[in-house]
């Protein structure tokens, strides 16, 4: 069985800046990239460099719930879109986050699906429609997307904590018309929330007719999912280009250490 697509989530917050990190992300043996249009409203702060006495020097930067966000109406989305699809040589996830689900979008929900719609249109490879969504509104993205051939990341986002391995596998198998992906993403408070991600898509991966799915987690921990995920029958595994210090307690995995991971342990 291959290894599951590996798709880096871009974090820039300019359009010029997202597409020079997805041609890294190429580089680095990406096979798509997310495209998280809700960072564009973010204003990213100056790195401040502290020297100890020593002379050793370390670079800071706020965390994001600290950075300045644009108001909704002062980006032009379809200029962005277009410069987006026209710059990034990968397959895109486009994927618009709300603040409910941990991103950073600033307008209203109307918008947002406004935004998600314009995405399908210019015919995006993937869109990411939570389940969140409500259903009126969803079938018509879902109808929509069909029509130009797009296909659908189906998601949740808890950013509270983390269920039961078994209602995430109720979850994913419950919404197997929803996308032809189901994507699950908590947050996990420590090891015991951690495993409970790595149980749901063991015990997924030894059921029949199971839908493709894609679970993760953010916190210490969280990583196991993405670093096993060969094992665990991951259809898709969300990477990073970041590479800082102990960016594992994060629960990310940097593109290039999870597919040396995946070397080593043989996967």
């Amino acid at each position: 069985m291959p290894n599951p697509k590996i798709c880096v989530s871009l974090e820039e917050t300019t359009v010029n800046a997202m597409v020079e990190e997805a041609a890294r992300a190429v580089i680095q043996g990406a096979d798509m990239v997310e495209v998280r249009f809700d960072r564009l409203y973010l204003t990213k702060p100056q790195a401040t460099v502290v020297e100890d006495e020593d002379g050793n020097k370390t670079s800071t930067t706020p965390p994001v719930s600290d950075w300045a966000v644009s108001d909704a109406s002062e980006l032009d989305v379809e200029k962005s879109i277009s410069s987006l699809k026209e710059g990034i040589s990968l397959p895109v996830i486009f994927a618009v986050r709300s603040v409910r689900e941990g991103g950073h979008f600033p307008g209203t929900e109307k918008q947002r699906l406004d935004i998600l719609q314009n995405a399908i249109d210019s015919k995006v490879t993937w869109v990411d429609l939570e389940l969140s969504i409500k259903t009126k509104e969803r079938k018509a993205l879902v109808d929509a997307a069909k029509s130009a051939n797009c296909q659908i990341i189906a998601s949740q986002h808890d950013v509270e904590g983390t269920p039961s391995a078994e209602d995430i596998m109720n979850l994913v198998t419950s919404n197997v018309s929803e996308g032809d992906i189901v994507k699950f993403c908590s947050t996990v408070n420590d090891h015991q929330d951690a495993l409970q991600i790595v149980e749901a898509a063991n015990n997924l991966s030894d059921q029949e007719d199971t839908p493709p799915y894609s679970l993760m987690a953010l916190g210490k921990g969280g990583d196991w999912g993405r670093l096993h995920a060969p094992v665990l029958g991951q259809e898709l595994v969300y990477a990073t280009m970041r590479d800082e210090f102990r960016l594992s307690d994060k629960g990310l995995v940097n593109v290039r250490d999870l597919q040396d991971a995946w070397r080593l342990l043989e996967y």
